[in-house]
């Protein structure tokens, strides 16, 4: 048999391949077995020959140089039992023996199926294999074709899908001569003339005759071949499931149910296996549930409580130690789960590795009381969780581990680093510092009050600019230990401590002066008194301590920035009924040389005490009285001095007026040198030059000389005009206004009735003409004066 190529055509003769370049023919020597089928296999650039006669399977290589040849197997098929699959099957080439139907590769045989039967015929179409068997009822026949058949002669038509592996058709006809496959379905003509045509049935149709015979594995395998979607196969799985649930397979069922997750509502799997027998199949689904990240959490809710129940420790650590890549619960979920059902060191161990810290802390805390622990679990965390979970679980922890809590506070105000960093914290520029607030983290220590005192001793020494709280909480602690300590040598030192904060200028004045007072802080008190310039508090607190002798030394002290303070001294001393006369002279002394207060004033004052006798102020009334009686010498002095000076006046103003001026003057006043034409006199006696009066003179009726003192006089003559104008507009207001007071009060608020202001002649100074008048008002006002003091010794003295 030979083989030529041209444009595309074939020719089988008869012998081995052999080639003639120029015949282009291949020629194929078989020898006496005859060839009873061959197909070609392209794949790629390479093209093979598989040829099959009665003895042997061959292939041949023919884009390969010589046609190497291969020998596949020792036995081979009748004619028309040999085809060749679609590449979906990888084109292999079937050879079907009276025993077996094989397939075979390019170079080894591949699978076989096990089919019972004469084989007629043998065709591949679109995945199925058509076999056409004699039945083996009817006898034997001559052959395929053949016109001697017997009547009776039956053939049996077998389709077979092999992907599957089942027989999609079976059914047995009278005398087939040929079967075609042509447009997607299969043509069977018969001897007796008749054609039958098998149609492909659809999908869904299979899938139903599947279902009702309960072939779900091998409607699985079908849906699969036809490229079903994952609905399609998730409603399979489903109904395969539940048909193993009902038999009782629950194994079995679950395996399906978990093949539906991401399809199929979890509930439905879960309701069926909430018996407590069948637990460990549901913790299978949940856990493929969790595997596919399609667990909520209630899922991880019950997938850790059935481990908890099943007491399965190494599924449930298998389970929280997986990577961070294969987490697939929501993980604070699993942590209150396994809390709850006491297995904490599973929860710590999941809160630390997937940092909830707020976790961690509350378990190691609240369950394991791990204080310690816990502790140094905060010393690692970035400052501002660290910060966050300290003022919440500070109180507890100090608490119990009060010195380590100290320590890692004083680091969080400071200079906070996380203690796993320390290695790289040190080889690194330190550009950040963190510090938290050491205010916020007083309440800490409410129970503690060493740790406290130690802490913030460390605050003030290493941040000298901490918060005002600090000092003031510290100034607080500092003066307890000064309260309560009994030792005079310690007491002092803590004095010099709490002063030395006083003095810091860090506290607040209002809290630290209500923190002394509470402790009876003496030193700290009358500090702060003087600090703030509260005078009279220095005065009020050593009359509440009655210490007579510091009354009168802060009056030295402070009475000239307050000279109310003698006044309160000696009021003081006037309530007091022991015998304080030493005091009362001592302050009656000062009130009298710097002329503090009246003498009535004085005397009323005094009249409160009952030991207070004439004897205490006789001697301040003596000096009081004597020095009014020098004054009132001295103005009576002054006063016929004025009247003298008034008379020369007047009698000089007369002479003027009657008699000529003389002027006899020499000399000019001004420059003092002699006088010459033409010069300047006036009445008073000065002469004047004509070029200096007029380089000096701001008026030409005034003299240079006596201008000031006369216009001193003047200004004088018009204030006591306006005041004689306002006293009578103020008594014609006053007796015309309905509402008296009000008038009084609104004088009182111009300033009218201020002290009054005598204006008296320098000595040496020439009496003016208007002296005389003030001369007299000071002599009225002196009078009056003297009467008054008499008035008061006389009462006084009625009293006594």
């Amino acid at each position: 048999m030979a083989i030529g190529f041209t444009d595309g055509s074939v020719v089988l003769t008869k012998g081995d391949i052999t080639r003639d370049r120029h015949s282009k023919t291949l020629t194929l020597h078989e020898g006496n077995s005859p060839v009873t089928g061959l197909a070609f296999r392209q794949a790629g650039k390479v093209t093979h020959l598989f040829v099959v006669n009665l003895e042997k399977v061959q292939c041949y290589t023919l884009s390969v140089k010589e046609y190497p040849r291969l020998e596949l197997d020792t036995h081979g098929c009748a004619l028309r039992c040999s085809a060749l699959t679609d590449p979906s099957q990888d084109s292999q080439f079937i050879v079907a023996g009276n025993e077996c139907v094989y397939l075979y590769q390019p170079d080894e045989r591949g699978p076989c199926f096990a089919f019972d039967g004469h084989k007629i015929l043998v065709h591949w179409h679109r995945g199925y294999l058509l076999l056409l068997t004699q039945d083996s009822k009817s006898p034997n026949k001559p052959g395929f074709g053949s016109k001697e058949t017997s009547p009776t002669e039956k053939h049996v038509l077998t389709i077979y899908d092999l992907d599957n592996k089942f027989i999609a058709y079976s059914a047995a006809f009278d005398d087939i001569i040929d079967v075609l496959a042509e447009w997607g379905s299969f043509y069977i003509l018969t001897r007796d003339g008749k054609m039958f045509v098998l149609q492909e049935k659809d999908t869904q149709t299979k899938l139903e005759m599947l279902f009702k015979k309960n072939l779900f594995v091998m409607a699985i395998n079908l849906a699969k071949s036809q490229h079903l979607d994952k609905d399609g196969l998730s409603e399979i799985f489903r109904q395969y499931g539940d048909h193993l649930y009902v038999k009782g397979d629950h194994d079995g069922a679950i395996q399906q149910y978990i093949r539906t997750i991401g399809k199929l509502e979890p509930s439905y799997v879960i309701r069926k296996f909430l018996d407590a027998q069948r637990i460990h199949n549901l913790t299978a689904y949940l856990q493929a549930l969790h595997r596919q990240s399609l667990a909520n959490a209630d899922h991880t809710t019950l997938l850790l409580n059935c481990y908890t129940k099943l007491k399965d420790s190494s599924k449930l650590e298998e389970f929280i130690k997986s990577s961070e890549s294969e987490v697939h619960f929501d993980v604070e979920i699993a942590i209150k789960v396994l809390r709850q059902a006491g297995y904490h060191s599973h929860a710590v161990f999941l809160a630390e590795k997937h940092a909830h810290h707020e976790w961690y802390l509350k378990i190691q805390l609240e369950d394991l009381k791990n204080y310690q622990e816990a502790l140094r679990y905060i010393g690692r965390l970035p400052f501002e969780q660290a910060e966050t979970n300290m003022k919440h679980y500070g109180k507890t922890l100090m608490h119990h581990v009060p010195e380590s809590t100290t320590v890692l506070l004083k680091k969080l105000c400071t200079d906070y680093q996380p203690s796993q960093d320390l290695a790289d914290h040190d080889s690194l520029d330190r550009l950040a510092v963190n510090k938290a607030n050491s205010e916020e983290f007083i309440p800490i220590f409410a129970n503690n009050p060493r740790e406290l005192h130690a802490f913030l001793e460390h605050m003030i020494k290493v941040e000298p600019f901490s918060p005002q709280g600090v000092y003031d909480t510290l100034l607080e602690l500092r003066l307890q230990d000064w309260a309560h300590e009994q030792d005079p040598e310690k007491k002092e030192v803590l004095q010099r401590a709490a002063l030395s904060l006083l003095r810091s200028d860090n506290t607040v004045f209002d809290k630290a002066l209500v923190l002394c007072q509470m402790h009876s802080f003496k030193e700290g008190v009358l500090y702060l008194y003087e600090k703030g310039k509260l005078y009279q508090q220095i005065m009020h607190y050593h009359m509440q301590n009655e210490e007579y002798s510091k009354v009168v030394e802060a009056c030295k002290h402070y009475g000239n920035q307050e000279v109310c303070l003698w006044e309160q001294a000696l009021g003081y001393f006037a309530r007091k009924e022991e015998d304080c006369k030493a005091y009362i002279s001592e302050v009656l002394q000062h009130i009298d040389l710097n002329n503090l207060m009246p003498p009535l004033l004085v005397v009323q004052t005094l009249a409160h005490n009952s030991t207070a006798t004439l004897s205490v102020i006789k001697d301040y009334l003596i000096n009081k009285l004597q020095r009014e009686s020098q004054q009132i010498e001295e103005d009576e002095r002054k006063i016929r001095q004025y009247r003298e000076e008034t008379a020369n006046l007047r009698s000089e103003i007369q002479e003027l007026r009657t008699s000529a001026k003389i002027f006899q003057k020499t000399k000019c006043t001004m420059c003092n040198s002699p006088l010459e034409l033409p010069s300047v006199h006036f009445l008073c006696g000065h002469s004047f030059h004509q070029h200096c009066f007029e380089s000096y003179a701001e008026s030409e009726a005034e003299c240079p000389t006596c201008t000031p003192e006369n216009r001193k006089v003047m200004d004088m003559l018009r204030a006591q005009d306006q005041k004689r104008d306002l006293h009578d507009h103020f008594n014609r207001q006053l007796r015309g206004s309905n509402d008296g007071f009000s008038v009084v009060a609104d004088y009182f608020g111009r300033g009218v009735f201020n002290k009054l202001t005598l204006i008296t002649d320098p000595p040496g100074a020439k009496a003016g003409p208007g002296s005389l008048e003030a001369d007299l008002q000071r002599d009225l006002l002196i009078h009056t004066k003297r009467n008054f003091v008499t008035k008061i010794i006389c009462s006084m003295f009625n009293q006594e």
